[in-house]
């Protein structure tokens, strides 16, 4: 959980407030695709122990009313709850149910009240994952349950509003959410250069990664987790090999002479070119190599990572360079 560990210590905090007291505390993560919301809500998870967790899920390509409970109830007990049968195989979504008989207000109050049966009164986490997701019905009931005294953590994650099958409802589900009192809200965004390096020093060792090695993935990555992990997989060790720029034989000449801290006008005469010519070529070079600036550019030339016969052209450049400015 590299560049998490706040977010993650935050959450089990939290939990561990729910479980010595009984109140209720709600928990909103919020983050694009692939920042690591699910790795989060797992890592709490791991610190529950045997409390009732209670989790469901959208379905995304065909959303349902009360989606969310559905999954809760798949598989579940809910014999002696104190809920109409027909209305729970409803909320169950049933395929032999009849059509609803009730309102949608009556539906919710027996949606709270089946959520209640099911925590049974001892602390619990109520795992609310993707609820950009969730069809309208299940928002709500999100909103209504984060409303109760329910000793729980409700624990919800979501991207931001605009991906949302209903945008203004998402949006105003998650204010109402991270409003409550003592709500914990947290948005993850993209891994540091610094924390992408430290991932790649665990998986890889101690001295696998350089810093401009971690710069070049995560401009890869954004410092997505998800695409880190996939580009992990596909390309396993050969990520730690600095790419080099495909520069032409006379941009590498200019960066031979260049790490030999010469002005343009030397590394003009020394290659018998213009000096507005060098200014371009230099200009290529900055652009190529991602350096800064010329200093940046010529400690990348001087770096380990350039090939044996870059240096050997570049040895090369460098004692004609000096045999021309001798003369």
């Amino acid at each position: 959980m590299v560049g998490r560990a706040p977010a993650v210590e935050e959450l089990r905090r939290a939990w561990a407030r729910v479980h010595a007291g009984g109140k209720p505390i709600t928990a909103v993560v919020t983050g694009t695709a692939g920042t690591g919301k699910s790795a989060l809500v797992g890592a709490v998870l791991r610190d529950t122990g045997d409390a009732t967790v209670l989790a469901g899920a959208a379905r995304v390509h065909s959303p349902a009313p009360y989606d969310w409970l559905a999954a809760v109830l798949a598989g579940r007990d809910t014999t002696g709850f104190d809920v109409p049968p027909d209305a729970l195989a409803w909320l169950k979504q049933d395929p032999d149910v009849p059509r609803e008989r009730y309102t949608p207000d009556a539906l919710l109050r027996i949606a709270v009240a089946t959520v209640r049966a099911l925590v049974g009164g001892a602390p619990a986490v109520l795992v609310v994952e993707d609820l950009h997701a969730l069809d309208p019905a299940s928002l709500n009931l999100v909103a209504e349950l984060a409303a109760t005294d329910l000793p729980a953590l409700l624990l919800v994650t979501s991207q931001p509003a605009t991906a949302a099958v209903s945008p203004q409802l998402a949006e105003r589900t998650l204010a109402r959410l991270g409003g409550r009192p003592g709500a914990v809200r947290r948005h993850l965004s993209g891994l540091l250069p610094a924390e992408v390096g430290e991932i790649l020093r665990q998986v890889y060792g101690s001295a696998a990664a350089s810093p401009d090695v971690a710069e070049a993935v995560w401009r890869r990555t954004d410092g997505n987790p998800y695409r880190l992990s996939e580009l992990l997989a596909v390309e396993g060790e050969a990520i730690l090999e600095q790419p080099r720029p495909d520069l032409t034989a006379r941009e590498r000449e200019v960066l031979g002479l260049l790490a030999e801290g010469m002005a343009n006008k030397q590394i003009a005469t020394a290659l018998g070119i213009s000096v507005r010519t060098v200014t371009v070529h230099v200009s290529n070079l900055l652009r190529k190599t991602g350096a800064s600036s010329r200093t940046e550019a010529a400690l990348w030339a001087l770096s380990g990572r350039r090939s044996g016969d870059h240096q050997a052209g570049w040895r090369d450049n460098r004692r004609a360079a000096r045999s021309q400015s001798s003369a």
